[in-house]
């Protein structure tokens, strides 16, 4: 019996690890840093003004845990389709695969990294950094990062969108 592997399941499994890693990383960039500034409580602070900027640190980082699950559980459909249905991935669906990696990765992680550091920046937090101390809220400054996070979730909508697409079309071919 020939074992048939899914390329296109691997390849999200890693998009997932990674993007598991980052997140990771982030959490003990954020663990460190309270742990040198131990005369300031950043997680109190942040959940104290959770009405400001600064509940922007946590729908960013619960919407990239929400990504990191979403790119495994895209994995399984990939694997469904390649190995239990023994489909291709070939042709316009193939690009289209792509584009959802890349999109999925690419525009999920921009867009919640960018609430993080716009909710850190609005908060005053970055301050601690610069100047050793909170700084100001300055709602103001989330303007900003309006744009930005808008382009990074359109890339992402392209992404996921082109990806559904390609999957119905290899689950539809004749292969």
């Amino acid at each position: 019996m020939e074992v048939t592997k899914g390329k296109w399941a691997n390849r999200f499994i890693i998009a997932a690890i990674i993007q598991g890693g980052i997140i990771t990383a982030i959490a003990l960039m954020i663990v460190g840093t309270q742990i040198i500034f131990m005369q300031i409580n950043i997680m109190q602070f942040l959940s104290l003004s959770f009405e400001g900027p600064a509940k922007w640190v946590f729908i960013g980082t619960i919407f990239y845990l929400i990504l990191v699950v979403a790119i495994a559980v895209t994995a399984v459909f990939y694997n469904h389709l390649e190995v239990n249905l023994n489909r291709k991935i070939a042709g316009i669906s193939k690009v289209l695969a792509w584009i959802h990696i890349i999109g999925m990765n690419v525009g999920g992680t921009g867009s919640t990294l960018l609430m993080v550091f716009g909710g850190l920046a609005g908060s005053g937090v970055l301050s601690v950094f610069s100047e050793g101390q909170f700084g100001k809220e300055n709602i103001a400054i989330m303007d900003s990062f309006i744009a930005p996070t808008a382009s990074f979730i359109a890339i992402l909508a392209i992404g996921v969108i082109c990806g559904g697409i390609g999957y119905i079309l290899a689950y539809k071919s004749k292969d």
